[in-house]
């Protein structure tokens, strides 16, 4: 199975889930046999009829039985589209009211509650990764965190540079959106060959960024963006290169979550890992925003 966009998946990726239970069958394995010229219910298999006498069931009432539509995944308890669509949106709705509270009270909470969000959300992402069953408390609680910590990051930058929060949300679900439709067409998958060159470009920002941090933190650049706004190439900041690049890493990264839960449907995986789809999505979303907000405030203070 291909492996996520984010580490949520791999590893776990419905791997080692078991199949869910299969549609019950006639519990002798056998049902009515038909014969020429005889209508269904006048003909049983002895051991069907032998359960019909002990459940004083009549030839009609279990032949209706048989007749009624086979069961869906959602009646065998085997993941849906439609769970992991619900579950995402439950996610998204809790990130959402965690990013109303940093919105909204005092800038001074918001800045501490932002920082609590931003490290609590991390070791959630660590857990809820790891963690071999999925816990629904734990990523919810996830997506809150990570509400806090992006609502107090879209205060910061959308004060800075006014509008900049909305251009952000917007361009998230627009990108969200057109990687769905491309992924939905089959224009766009995820082949080996893309999914080695993502590994390596990701490698390559992940160190670029712990870099770029350990330079900010250590006043070794004062820029508030570090080498992203400090470095210029051909008089663009370097974080316009950088940025779009991460946006793109973000958007394939969808194609790969998506590839996953389509293939989590389709090998019948348990209900249940219906909240690691969600889960994924959301780290992905949360990752796509975040370097949005960041490439429209360095191209709003190149102005």
């Amino acid at each position: 199975m291909a492996l996520g966009g984010n580490p949520v998946f791999n590893g776990k990726n419905f791997r080692g889930a078991k199949q869910a239970p299969p549609v019950p069958q006639n519990p002798y394995g056998q049902q009515f046999n038909q014969a020429p010229g005889r209508a269904p219910s006048q003909v049983m298999d002895g051991h069907a009829a032998w359960s019909a006498q002990q459940q004083n069931m009549t030839n009609e009432q279990l032949q209706q039985m048989y007749n009624q539509p086979a069961a869906g995944p959602a009646d065998t308890g085997r993941m849906t589209y439609d769970d992991v669509i619900m579950k995402t949106v439950a996610c998204l709705v809790v990130l959402i009211l965690g990013a109303g509270v940093t919105l909204f009270v005092a800038p001074a909470l918001s800045t501490m509650l932002m920082i609590v969000g931003a490290l609590g959300g991390f070791v959630l992402a660590l857990v809820n990764t790891f963690k071999k069953q999925p816990s629904p408390a734990l990523i919810l609680a996830y997506a809150g965190l990570e509400g806090l910590f992006l609502g107090g990051l879209t205060r910061i930058l959308d004060g800075m540079y006014p509008g900049v929060g909305l251009q952000a949300v917007i361009g998230t679900l627009a990108v969200f959106g057109v990687t769905l439709a491309l992924f939905k067409s089959g224009k766009v998958r995820a082949t080996p060959k893309m999914m080695r060159f993502f590994l390596i470009a990701t490698i390559g920002y992940a160190v670029f960024a712990l870099i770029n941090m350990a330079m900010v933190w250590t006043g070794a650049v004062q820029e508030p963006f570090g080498l992203r706004t400090s470095v210029e190439i051909f008089g663009i900041p370097l974080g316009v290169f950088i940025g779009i690049l991460a946006i793109g890493l973000a958007a394939f990264s969808l194609i790969m979550d998506f590839t996953s839960i389509e293939e989590g449907v389709r090998a019948g995986a348990p209900e249940r890992y219906s909240w690691v789809a969600a889960f994924g999505l959301t780290v992905t979303l949360v990752w796509l925003y975040v370097e949005i907000i960041r490439l429209l405030a360095i191209l709003r203070g190149d102005d």
